[in-house]
């Protein structure tokens, strides 16, 4: 069963829909007011902005983000299961938001500068605790004693862009990401 979105969730969700075809810069409030099929004055009843929009979509991802590894990293779990934890994450928010993840890799350059400082901010904290993870990971003998910078890379880069992939191939679902990914990410491919 379906939950109704309110119209705020709507309106974004139809934006990021927008913004992850055409960029964010390209994309006007007259494009979203006919996507939704209102007058773009009555949009206006539900947001202030296109801005307002960007900063929803993506300040309300990338908090997900942080309060979760924060989560993840003060558990007393091992550190693989706290891999398999991020993992799953980036897995959840992507299928969960594959428009608006697109925003966030594409467009946070366009926040206001408040906003935009503040979504820095957790983009470093976020990454900052991923390398705590791995690094005590490595230490404790858990991670084979490889570079850890070249590993949060590899990482952070195959799970911030999932949503490339994600609902673009025949069979390639949520199933199959929970059931490869961590293995592929973790265990290598030799």
């Amino acid at each position: 069963m379906s939950v109704k979105l309110d119209r705020k969730s709507e309106i974004v969700a139809i934006a990021s829909k927008l913004f992850r075809e055409k960029g964010y810069s390209a994309v006007t409030v007259r494009d979203i007011a006919q996507a939704l099929d209102i007058k773009a004055a009555s949009l206006y009843n539900h947001i202030s902005s296109k801005q307002e929009i960007l900063r929803l979509m993506i300040i309300n991802i990338a908090e997900n983000y942080t309060n979760t590894i924060s989560e993840i990293l003060d558990s007393s779990e091992n550190t693989v299961f706290k891999l398999q934890k991020v993992i799953q994450l980036h897995i959840d928010i992507t299928v969960d938001n594959p428009d608006a993840m697109a925003s966030l890799n594409n467009d946070w350059m366009h926040l206001q500068e408040d906003d935009l400082k503040y979504f820095l901010k957790m983009r470093d904290e976020y990454e900052q605790k991923f390398r705590i993870i791995v690094k005590n990971g490595i230490e404790t003998g858990e991670l084979k004693n490889h570079n850890s910078e070249v590993l949060i890379f590899s990482m952070l880069s195959t799970l911030r862009t999932l949503y490339l992939w994600y609902g673009r191939k025949n069979g390639f679902t949520k199933k199959t990401l929970q059931d490869h990914l961590a293995l592929i990410l973790l265990n290598g491919i030799i």
